[in-house]
């Protein structure tokens, strides 16, 4: 974990960003911008980000193992009434109503992989109503590995549309809604050697897909729970009809849990599933997603991946948690019982940089068989 005079230091620079970022507090506003909480004495940037309309920088530093090393920068705006309900909001009595939070980013790394988004997430009528929309444009050189494990190098380009709008049914914490995805690509493989474990490839291809979804949040905070559930179903059609050049189904569940065990230790435990039917383009096939694992690495027509994560909040502020994963992709090139079980182990720590809204920032550190990585994350790293 970082020393707290070494976080000093990146608070420092975190306030330096933000001050060059955002417009000056004008001399007739009524309360002057400050980045102390006056209830502990702590940094905190909750009223930088609410009532002065700052941005909330993250530093992006990737060490994936499908891309290599890495940096990038992103910035989350908190907008809207509820985020002004959320600054009223105490530890005693806290908001449930996520804020809207508009977010801007981009990566580049060692590899010649960059990426650039744009996202927005909204809420209307006390949380009613749900609205989440992103645009994207990715340059990304990966590997596939397929039936024989070796790594194919290939590139991927393309222009991506996420549309997602819930309705919250009745007065349950459940939210039923549609999702469109839209990607345009081009991909090929170095050397131009398409691998024998793909048999529907094309050079270029558009994915097309709307979804029914169902989703269950009793969170007491979407960024960094302490307790409740989040769950997800997802039927996806990828039609022709929808834009796309292929026709497949995508059936998706996932699960997350946090159950507090003392006022103190929180835990948490992770399901994620995907099984595909049809002619799914390699690149969108299910895969093993486990910190430390490499995207990608274990692909297939389906794929579970499973994580439990114990967290202790040694002070309201500093938290520190480890975590264990295990998953396996199968259906197609390996049964369930043949596919191999991929695991992994790790740990992080979080501090509460808007205590607010909820947000914490920190870094996890992960291994798996022949492969270590680190996060920079704002908040929970399942998502």
């Amino acid at each position: 974990m970082l020393g707290r005079s070494a976080f000093a230091r990146v608070a420092a620079t975190i306030v330096a960003i933000t001050a060059a970022a955002c417009p000056a507090v004008h001399a007739d506003e009524k309360e002057p911008l400050s980045f102390i909480d006056p209830t502990d004495g702590q940094l905190d940037l909750s009223d930088f980000l609410l009532k002065h309309k700052g941005a909330l920088p993250v530093p992006i530093v990737i060490t994936e193992p499908a891309v290599g090393y890495g940096v990038g920068l992103g910035l989350l705006f908190f907008s809207g009434p509820i985020a002004q309900a959320a600054a009223n909001s105490t530890d005693d009595q806290p908001n449930r109503t996520p804020p809207n939070v508009t977010a801007l980013g981009g990566v580049y790394t060692q590899n010649g992989t960059w990426a650039a988004a744009a996202a927005h997430f909204h809420t209307w009528d006390d949380d009613r109503y749900r609205y989440l929309g992103a645009v994207a444009k990715v340059d990304a050189h990966l590997d596939y590995f397929g039936v024989t494990s070796q790594p194919r190098a290939y590139t991927l380009i393309g222009d991506a549309l996420l549309q997602q709008f819930l309705v919250r049914l009745g007065n349950s914490r459940w939210y039923g809604g549609v999702r469109y995805v839209f990607f345009d690509s081009t991909s090929s493989f170095a050397g131009g050697n398409i691998p024998a474990s793909i048999s529907n490839f094309e050079r270029n291809q558009r994915i097309g897909a709307g979804s029914l979804m169902l989703d269950y949040d009793s969170r007491d905070n979407i960024f960094f729970p302490a307790s409740g559930s989040f769950a997800e179903f997802e039927t996806q059609f990828a039609r022709t009809g929808f834009g796309g050049t292929q026709n497949y189904d995508v059936y998706a569940a996932r699960g997350f849990k946090w159950i507090p065990l003392t006022h103190t230790l929180i835990l948490g435990l992770r399901v994620d599933t995907r099984f595909s039917t049809g002619d799914i383009p390699f690149y969108a096939q299910p895969y093993v997603d486990l910190r430390g694992v490499q995207k990608g690495r274990y692909q297939d027509r389906n794929a579970i991946s499973t994580e439990a994560e114990l967290r202790w909040d040694v002070t309201p502020r500093w938290s520190l948690l480890g975590f264990t994963g295990v998953g396996k992709a199968y259906g197609r090139l390996e049964s369930f019982s043949q596919a191999q079980n991929v695991t992994s182990v790790g740990a992080g720590f979080r501090y509460l940089i808007a205590r607010k809204l909820g947000v914490s920032i920190g870094i996890d550190v992960a291994h798996s068989k022949d492969q270590n990585a680190f996060y920079i994350q704002v908040g929970s790293a399942w998502r």
